[in-house]
């Protein structure tokens, strides 16, 4: 039964989907991540297009990602993705990083939530298709921590940043991978060339529009972790995240 549950996805790691270290980029994982849950959705009725004609979409709320490597250049690799849990207010899916040998290299973990496109206002998930979501509950093991609570003090942003035309998705609303290639931006090259990503947490907290002042702000943490958190206008906070170097 798991099996049928399970949706797998085949991708390239294209000469411009790489780092500067040749592997494939953490915003392109992502953007493949999010693909997949539209792709595993879609085929089981309950994707975007499905419940767009309801007036209602899905909502990334938490992302966590842990990679023990990447793919690298030219090289295939594949993404599982599944239904961890359905609540009434909430969904977890998970995902595995799967590369060219058949050995998982990564893996995460994400909540979505579905709300109305007039109120946005939250759907009740167990009561949505008659309740048939929680058919494709799948009790595949997704063996990291799911995400944590991010907490920043400082009170100085590193970066201010203004949104643009190339930040928007059709939603009309910044995309929520372009905050985590923006958050990268804050790290100096020699970071990313010297390590790499271990553990990335995203937690989107409010929608940010085109040509808001977006400011970042960055506190290194006791146990090596770095914590950002990301405000609009300087006054409300639209996203926060934690990163894991090894």
């Amino acid at each position: 039964m798991n099996k049928n549950k399970v949706g797998t996805y085949n991708f390239v790691a294209e000469p411009f989907h790489v780092d500067v270290n040749g592997k494939l980029t953490m915003g392109v994982l992502g953007n493949h991540l999010l693909n997949c849950a539209g792709f595993h959705a879609s085929e089981r009725e309950f994707g975007i297009a499905e419940v767009n004609e309801n007036h209602y979409t899905w909502v990334l709320s938490r992302l966590a990602i842990e990679l023990e490597d990447m793919p690298r250049q030219y090289e295939p690799f594949s993404i599982d993705t599944w239904v961890e849990n359905v609540y009434r207010l909430f969904t977890d899916r998970d995902f595995a990083l799967v590369n060219k040998e058949g050995k998982t290299i990564g893996y995460a973990r994400s909540v979505w939530a579905m709300i109305s496109m007039e109120t946005r206002k939250p759907a009740d998930l167990l009561n949505l298709h008659g309740g048939s979501l929680t058919d494709y509950v799948c009790d595949r093991e997704c063996p990291i921590d799911k995400p944590g609570r991010i907490k920043v003090a400082t009170e100085e942003p590193v970066w201010v940043y203004q949104t643009r035309y190339s930040d928007i998705d059709i939603n009309g609303h910044v995309n929520s991978i372009k905050y985590i290639e923006h958050i990268l931006d804050l790290f100096p090259m020699e970071t990313f060339k010297e390590k790499q990503v271990k553990r990335f947490e995203m937690a989107y907290v409010a929608e940010s529009y085109y040509g808001d002042s977006l400011s970042f702000y960055k506190e290194e943490k006791e146990d090596g972790s770095i914590d950002i958190e990301v405000k609009k206008n300087d006054q409300e906070v639209v996203v926060r995240s934690k990163i894991i170097f090894k």
